[in-house]
């Protein structure tokens, strides 16, 4: 019991640290940014809503994917910990 509070404990404060402690990022996809730049460069608009729709789309699937994976991890631990506990009782 006091090893599993202990792991919680550092996981805990690794967790925090790792949030208080981050680099800003002023870099970007060069393929993306010149895109970007050259559509609104022309001024055309119907364009320059397709790559921004298109630019929001692949954000948000890559903001996605790894919220996805850590709560299929965390359904199958659930799921296992509910069979032994089945199992012993």
């Amino acid at each position: 019991m006091k090893s599993q509070l202990l792991r919680i404990f550092f996981a805990g404060l690794l967790m925090l640290t790792l949030s208080l402690v981050s680099t800003e990022a002023y870099s970007q996809c060069a393929m993306c940014r010149a895109t970007v730049e050259s559509n609104v460069g022309t001024g055309s608009t119907d364009s320059d809503s397709q790559v921004g729709a298109g630019l929001n789309t692949g954000i948000l699937y890559l903001m996605l994917i790894p919220y996805v994976l850590v709560g299929t991890v965390g359904f199958l631990w659930y799921k296992s910990s509910r069979q032994k506990k089945a199992k012993m009782a």
